[in-house]
Order: structure tokens, then sequence, then C-alpha cells
């Protein structure tokens, strides 16, 4: 699945959209646990969102903070996991990166919330949202 090339980044104002692509160099699907985290300067890498890329009942996740407002998608066909992210905030604006844990269930995936339960990371893509 390595690496992980992110892509889809950028400058909008507030209220805009982005999409962001996280494309992998093999396949995407079975048992793999990708998400999209955020690292705005000066604090800690947060989870924004979390898909079981084999599926399963109570996927994907979500953060507080973006739920309503992200989707995150896969597709298997292109080896890309998406984040849609529509009525952006400036609080949104931060690095954006996505990850994979190679393995293991759904059931765990439903507990992979921290940025060190992860093994691969994309270079990042950087959204900035103005107000």
């Amino acid at each position: 699945l390595v690496p992980l090339v992110e892509s889809g980044g950028g400058s909008v104002q507030a209220g805009g959209s982005l999409k962001l692509s996280c494309a992998a160099s093999g396949s995407i699907y079975g048992a793999n646990c990708m998400a999209w985290f955020r690292q705005a300067p000066g604090k800690e890498r947060e989870e924004v969102a979390r898909i079981y890329t084999g599926g399963g009942g109570g996927m994907p996740f979500y953060a507080d903070s973006v739920k309503g407002r992200f989707t995150i998608s896969q597709d298997n066909a292109k080896n890309t996991v998406y984040l849609e992210m529509n009525s952006l905030k400036p609080e949104d604006t931060a690095m954006y990166y996505c990850t994979v844990f190679s393995g293991g269930s759904w059931s765990s995936c439903n507990l992979r919330s921290r940025a060190d339960q992860y093994d691969y990371w994309g270079q990042g893509t950087e959204v900035t949202v103005s107000s």
C-alpha cells in the first residue's frame, strides 16, 4: 500500500469545499484501516475520519468537529481514499495526512483512533481556510 500520496489541498474561503485524495501504491480493498489526520501549527495531530476498507457496520468514523461536513470514501479501482470537505471553517486549517494500518479486523479498526496506532503516513497536503 505504501507509499501514500496525498493531494487536493489548497486555500479556500470559509464555507468553501475541497476534496483531498490519498493514492496508495497497491490495492486498498480488504483488511486495511485507513484514516485522515490533521495537524495545525502548535497543536497535536488529531484524527478527522477513519474507514475500514473491507466494509462493516459502524464505519466510517468522524471527529465531532467535522461530522456532517466531511465525508471519507474509497475507490477500490483507483486505490484511493478521499476526504470531501464542505462548509470549511478557519479552524479546519491544518496539514492533512493520510495513514494506513494493514491487516486487522473491522472491530480493531473501530478502536484505532490514535496516530501511534498507524504504520505508514503520507507526506501531507496543506489546507488553509480564510475567514
